[in-house]
């Protein structure tokens, strides 16, 4: 944990943060052994981050001075990210991953070769989501949330959403077998999707073609989800 994340809920009068998760005050005694007077960098979810004094460490609570926050969060990358629903496991580390790089959107999304079990797993509860995308923050010192959305039904997606979604972004189908090369050092607002385990059908990438994304590759090797997400983000952004 390298960003104690609070909770607006957690912030008293500007100045004090009273931590009572047993995650973080765990984290606190066991990885960091913190004592009181230590400094430690904090951050306020959706807000700023700084350095900040353990005032004391308790059995059930830790309270902070968090007066001198004063510092912006990293800036976001400016990107979309589409990604066909992974196995519950993979898409663990696939949201700590995103949000760690910066992502700020994400959609999962439910396309031929996606279990239907996995839509089933407890690992997409909001509260699960919520543990990852937070781990993925404290390990990159960030404290914005990305938003999530679940796409369940590819068509409805392709026909009724992703055109809304590429208004003022370029669109990418991250893909083997495309005809083009990953671009690499791009600026603009962009949508990455990203297709599971197996790649898309055939017919899917004929409807995201046909919606205006472009057909990119990442050379001859074929890659596990978490990894070619990790690679393409690194390369385009």
């Amino acid at each position: 944990m390298n960003l104690i994340l609070l909770s607006p809920d957690d912030i008293e009068n500007d100045r004090l943060a009273r931590v009572c998760a047993p995650r973080r005050l765990a984290h606190l005694r066991e990885v960091h052994r913190a004592r009181e007077g230590d400094t430690m960098t904090l951050g306020i979810a959706g807000g700023a981050l700084g350095r900040g004094e353990l005032l004391s460490l308790g059995e059930h609570e830790a309270v902070f001075d968090v007066s001198g926050l004063d510092q912006a969060p990293p800036p976001p990358l400016p990107v979309h990210l589409v990604l066909a629903l992974p196995r519950p496991r993979m898409l663990a580390r696939t949201l700590e991953h995103v949000t760690a790089l910066g992502v700020k959107e994400l959609t999962l999304l439910n396309t031929r070769r996606v279990e239907k079990s996995y839509w089933q797993s407890p690992e997409l509860s909001e509260d699960k989501i919520r543990r990852h995308l937070e781990l993925g923050l404290e390990q990159a010192r960030d404290t914005r949330l990305p938003r999530v959305t679940l796409a369940k039904g590819f068509r409805p997606f392709v026909e009724d959403t992703l055109p809304g979604l590429l208004a003022g972004r370029r669109g990418l189908l991250a893909h083997p077998g495309m005809p083009d090369a990953c671009p690499r050092g791009v600026e603009a607002p962009t949508l990455l999707v990203v297709g599971p385990e197996g790649g898309f059908i055939p017919w899917e990438v004929e409807k995201l073609v046909e919606a205006g994304c472009q057909g990119v590759h990442m050379g001859p090797r074929i890659l596990r989800v978490e990894t070619a997400v990790t690679a393409l983000l690194a390369r385009l952004f």
